[in-house]
């Protein structure tokens, strides 16, 4: 995922792929404890993700209160 692509979305609907993004790294996070997880690389791009959501999520809000 790229940070282009998240600046064009909403802010709901970031929020929303927060959600998901969070529900996935619980799921893999529950596979490496059961020895089940099959691309340990999807656990740190998963990470990496959340942390560029919240980042454009922040920088929205941001920008949102300077112009108001």
């Amino acid at each position: 995922m790229k940070a282009n692509e998240l600046h064009d979305k909403t802010p709901d609907q970031l929020r929303d792929e927060l959600v998901n993004l969070k529900k996935e790294a619980f799921n893999l996070r529950f596979q490496q404890a059961t020895g089940q997880l099959e691309n340990p690389a999807r656990l740190r791009d998963v990470k990496r993700d959340v942390a560029r959501v919240k980042t454009v999520l922040n920088q929205k809000a941001a920008t949102a209160a300077t112009d108001a």
